[in-house]
């Protein structure tokens, strides 16, 4: 699992290989992946929208973006977490993924703040590759 926190707010990634959905002679390799958002501040926030890039193993890229994750716009409590599951498609063994969340928060003075928090780096790796 690849962990990074920004502002308090720590993002942990791990990515699960998808052996009954993927067809690799069609070069389609799918994985599943869960991310876990903890709150270590002192106030909620709230996860408002999402930035991806999806990187393939030749250094393709796309771009992928919206508001919330799986339809939800989640509001963490302190001390508390947000975790989720959702998927993606690589047309090569090995891909990546990094990205942020715009994140919202309101101090004890009633201060309004936006801010990114990223997504570390994380691998997809097909479990062929490594033999």
């Amino acid at each position: 699992m690849t962990s990074q926190t920004t502002q308090r707010v720590r993002v942990s990634a791990e990515s699960f290989y998808q052996e009954r959905y993927s067809q690799p002679e069609e070069l389609q390799y799918v994985h599943a992946y869960r991310i876990r958002i903890e709150n270590h501040g002192d106030f909620p926030v709230q996860l408002l929208s999402r930035v991806w890039q999806v990187i393939e193993a030749t250094g393709d890229r796309r771009h992928v973006e919206g508001e919330g994750v799986v339809g939800k716009q989640p509001v963490i409590q302190p001390g508390d977490f947000y975790e989720y599951n959702s998927w993606v498609q690589f047309a090569t063994p090995i891909g990546a993924m990094q990205g942020s969340y715009v994140m919202y928060r309101r101090d004890g003075d009633g201060v309004e703040n936006y801010f990114e928090v990223e997504v570390p780096r994380f691998l997809h790796i097909a479990p062929a590759v490594l033999n």
